[in-house]
C-alpha cells in the first residue's frame, strides 16, 4: 500500500538532542510527496518553530491527541481538555504531597508556572518558550481555565514512581503518560496519539493502511501499532522497537530522514 500520510513525533523522533531539525530530516520532509502531521505531548506554541521550520500546511495534533489544529490560522479542529474540577483536584494532591516536583499546566495559548525553578528552566531551554507565572496557586487557576495539560518534571526514579502509585487513582479518568525518564503528562482520558491520527485519516479519507508513524516513546506506541507502517527511532525504547515494523537510525543520526528514504519508497 501506498504511504500517503506521515506521523511524527517531535521529542526523542524528529528533533535531535538540543531540539532542533537537522538540515537532512528538513530537506528529506520537505522533498516528501506524502502529507506530513507532528503528533506530539507538546503545545501547540511549541511546536510553532519547527512547523514553519518544514513548511507544514496539514492539521497537526498536540497535546497527545488532545487538540487537533489549523497550523495556518491556529484554529482548534478537535479539542479534548481536562475537566476543571478534576485537574484542579489533582494539582492539590501534588501541592500537598510532592512540593517538591516541577509542574505546569497549559491551556490552548500558553504555558502556566508557581515558580520557576530548575525543571522549568530546562524546559524553557529545550522548547525556547517562556512560562506566565501566575500569582495564585495552580490549583486555584485551574478551576477557572480550560487546561490541556499538567506537566510534571521529577528528578528521581523514586518520586516518578510514588507519582505514578498516588495518581493510579484517576485510572479511566484521565490519560498519565511518562515521556522518558523526567517527565509525567496528565491529559484528558479522550488525549489519545492513536485516536488523533485515526480522527485526520478519516477527514482526509485515507486509511490506516496507507499511513506511517515514526516513534521512540511509550506514549508512542498506541499510533505505532494501529498504522500501516511503523518506524522505531534507533534510541526507542525496546519495547517501541519491538512494536513496529521497521527501526531507524537514532534521532542523533537523522533517523526520520532515513526512515522516510529506507522504508516509505
Amino acid at each position: 500500500m501506498t504511504i500517503k500520510q506521515i506521523f511524527l513525533d517531535m521529542d526523542g523522533t524528529l528533533l535531535n538532542e538540543q531540539g532542533t531539525v537537522s538540515d537532512d530530516n528538513r530537506r528529506t520532509v520537505a522533498d516528501s510527496v506524502c502529507s506530513v502531521t507532528l503528533v506530539s505531548a507538546r503545545a501547540p506554541m511549541e511546536m510553532q518553530a519547527t512547523i514553519q521550520q518544514l513548511a507544514l500546511t496539514a492539521p497537526q495534533i498536540a497535546f497527545n491527541g488532545g487538540l487537533i489544529f489549523d497550523p495556518q490560522t491556529r484554529k482548534p479542529l478537535v479539542h479534548h481538555a481536562l475537566d476543571p474540577k478534576l485537574s484542579s483536584n489533582i494539582l492539590t494532591i501534588l501541592a500537598q504531597k510532592f512540593p517538591q516536583v516541577s509542574v505546569s499546566c497549559y491551556d490552548q495559548a500558553d504555558w502556566y508556572v508557581e515558580r520557576v525553578d530548575g525543571g522549568i528552566l530546562h524546559e524553557q531551554a529545550l522548547t525556547r518558550q517562556t512560562p506566565i507565572v501566575i500569582q495564585q496557586t495552580l490549583a486555584q487557576f485551574a478551576q477557572t481555565h480550560s487546561l490541556f495539560k499538567l506537566m510534571l518534571i521529577v528528578d528521581d526514579t523514586q518520586t516518578m514512581q510514588a507519582l505514578k502509585c498516588q495518581l493510579d487513582q484517576f485510572t479511566g479518568v484521565i490519560n498519565c503518560q511518562q515521556a522518558g525518564n523526567q517527565y509525567l503528562e496528565i491529559t484528558s482520558l479522550r488525549a489519545q496519539k492513536a485516536q488523533g491520527i485515526m480522527t485526520l485519516l478519516e477527514s482526509s479519507e485515507l486509511t490506516l493502511a496507507e499511513a506511517a508513524a515514526f516513534g521512540d516513546g511509550h506514549n508512542d506506541l498506541p499510533m505505532l501499532k494501529v498504522v500501516g507502517r511503523s518506524i522505531a527511532m534507533g534510541n526507542a525504547a525496546p519495547e517501541v522497537k519491538a512494536a513496529s515494523q521497521f527501526v531507524t537510525l537514532s534521532n542523533e543520526d537523522d533517523g526520520v530522514a532515513y526512515g522516510i528514504k529506507h522504508y516509505l519508497d
